[in-house]
C-alpha cells in the first residue's frame, strides 16, 4: 500500500486513539489532532505526530489539516452516553462548528476523502419507540426526528457534508456509528456508555464485595453494541470507498440492558443484586442496526459477538477500577 498522509480529528477520544493506531499499523504517516492536552489523550501515539489544537476555530481547523491530506477523518465532538447527552443538549449542538470548520479547511486544503462519524442517535425517535424494535435502515432518518441536541447537530452535518460534495467536489464519507465500545474509552465521570458503565460496576463489585448495581431504567430497553475493532475497520473501509450515502456502521446483535448486566456478571464470575432506577435518563426504547446495505455493498458488517468484545472491555477496566480503589 502506497503511504497516505492521514489527519485523524479527535485522535485523543476512544475511537479516535484506535483509528491512530490502526492507521499507524498499516503504515500511513498520521497527524493525531485534539483538544485536550497529551496527558489526557486515552492513547498517544508516538510514531503519530501529535498535535493539541481546537478544531471548533476554523484557524485550527486549517492548522491540523495543514496543506492537504490524502484522508481526513473528523471524529472530534463534546458528547457522551446517555447521561450526558440528555443533560447537555447545547454543549451537544455546539460541537457543529467543528464539524463545519473542519470540513471548510479539507475542502479549502483539497483533500483526497473527508470522513465524518455520525450517529444513530439521528434516526427518527417514532421509530424507536418499542423493545422489540424493527433495525433502523438508512433511509429511517427522515422525515427528521432525531435525539434533541445531539443527534440534530449530527444530522445537520451529514447534509452539510453531503452539500460540500455535491457543491464543491469534496470526497464525503459518512458513517452512523451504533454504541461504540472497548478498552481505553471513557468508563467513569458521566460520560460513559453503558458497557463501560456497566463493566466499571461489575468489577467494583469484585473488587469491594458489594455485589449490587444500579441500572437505568427497567433493563428491558434494547440496544446493539458495536466493538471498536469493528468500527474502525468499517470506517477506514467506507472513506476509501466510492459509495456515498450515509451508512450504518453497527453491530446487529441485539440485546437488552439485563442481558447486557447478564454478560458481564458471567465475565466477572459473580451475580449482583440489581436496583433499578426508573428516573435516569433512558434515552429510545429499543435501537439496532440494520445491515441490509453495508452487507450489500461491501459484503461486511461488524462481527465481533457483544460477549468477546465485552470480555475485552472488562478486563481493561477492572485494571483501571483496581488501581483507582488501591489510591485510596
Amino acid at each position: 500500500m502506497v503511504s497516505k498522509e492521514v489527519v485523524v480529528g479527535g485522535a485523543g477520544g476512544f475511537i479516535g486513539g484506535h483509528l491512530v493506531a490502526a492507521l499507524l499499523a498499516e503504515g500511513q504517516s498520521v497527524r493525531a489532532v485534539d483538544i485536550k492536552p497529551l496527558d489526557e489523550w486515552y492513547q498517544v501515539h508516538d510514531a503519530a505526530e501529535n498535535m493539541i489544537r481546537d478544531l471548533s476555530l476554523v484557524q485550527h481547523a486549517r492548522e491540523a489539516i495543514g496543506d492537504g491530506a490524502d484522508e481526513v477523518y473528523n471524529l472530534a465532538a463534546d458528547m457522551g452516553g446517555m447521561g450526558f447527552i440528555e443533560n447537555n443538549k447545547a454543549a451537544c449542538m455546539l460541537s457543529v462548528l467543528t464539524s463545519t470548520h473542519v470540513l471548510m479547511a479539507a475542502k479549502e486544503a483539497q483533500v483526497g476523502r473527508y470522513f465524518y462519524s455520525s450517529s444513530a442517535c439521528v434516526y427518527a425517535a417514532d421509530k424507536q419507540t418499542e423493545a422489540d424494535v424493527a433495525a433502523l435502515k438508512e433511509e429511517d432518518a427522515y422525515p427528521a426526528m432525531p435525539e434533541d441536541g445531539y443527534g440534530w447537530e449530527k444530522l445537520f452535518s451529514e447534509r452539510m457534508a453531503r452539500h460540500f460534495r455535491e457543491d464543491f467536489g469534496v470526497a464525503t464519507r459518512v458513517a452512523r456509528y451504533h454504541n461504540v465500545y472497548g478498552p481505553h474509552g471513557t468508563w467513569e465521570g458521566g460520560r460513559e456508555k453503558a458497557p463501560a458503565a456497566i463493566c466499571r460496576k461489575a468489577a467494583t463489585a469484585v473488587l469491594t464485595g458489594k455485589h449490587e448495581i444500579e441500572i437505568w431504567g427497567d433493563g428491558e430497553q434494547t440496544r446493539s453494541f458495536m466493538y471498536v475493532d469493528d468500527c474502525v475497520e468499517g470506517s477506514i473501509m467506507l472513506t476509501r470507498s466510492d459509495f456515498v450515502d450515509p451508512l450504518n456502521v453497527g453491530s446487529s446483535e441485539l440485546v437488552t440492558i439485563n442481558q447486557l448486566v447478564d454478560a458481564a456478571e458471567q465475565i466477572a464470575g459473580i451475580s449482583m443484586k440489581r436496583d433499578y432506577n426508573l428516573n435516569a435518563p433512558k434515552g429510545v426504547r429499543g435501537r439496532n442496526s440494520d445491515n441490509t446495505l453495508i452487507l450489500k455493498e461491501f459484503g461486511w458488517e461488524p462481527s465481533t459477538r457483544l460477549i468477546d468484545g465485552l470480555e475485552k472491555t472488562y478486563r481493561w477496566i477492572y485494571d483501571q477500577v483496581s488501581a483507582k480503589l488501591a489510591e485510596r
